[in-house]
């Protein structure tokens, strides 16, 4: 199974939370990169978008298929990761660092607690996860 960090948070679409202070930043997880293969193209929202928790935000390109990627909470996008677009190989090197994909300033706090512990997330992909 693939590295799970602890001190995030997870979607059912296999994507990453991370609270930093009052922004959550988000990205793919491992086993996401892992299933989609090399990934080939990344689209994301400019800066000062609206993202919606459990709606799309962007797209992701690789050699297996086309994903939408799906936002984990509500809010503005304050900061998107723009070397991805030229470097978009760094989701599969590197999903839960230099992977990263934006920084959302969450607009409901509520929304955190629904989002997956990392334990839920490893029996989810126990279970079969799609």
């Amino acid at each position: 199974m693939p590295h799970v960090p602890k001190e995030l948070r997870y979607t059912r679409d296999h994507e990453w939370a991370k609270r930093e202070d009052d922004r959550v930043r988000v990205g793919i997880t491992a086993y996401a990169a892992e299933q989609l293969g090399d990934v080939v193209f990344v689209e994301l929202p400019k800066v000062g978008a609206t993202a919606t928790a459990k709606k799309p935000f962007g797209v992701v390109e690789s050699v297996k298929a086309v994903s939408d990627l799906f936002a984990p909470v509500s809010g503005e996008i304050v900061e998107v990761n723009t070397g991805l677009p030229q470097a978009p190989e760094t989701v599969n090197a590197d999903p839960y660092g230099r992977g990263w994909m934006l920084v959302i300033a969450p607009s409901h706090k509520a929304e955190w607690a629904q989002l997956l512990t990392a334990e839920q997330y490893e029996e989810f992909l126990a279970q079969g996860a799609h």
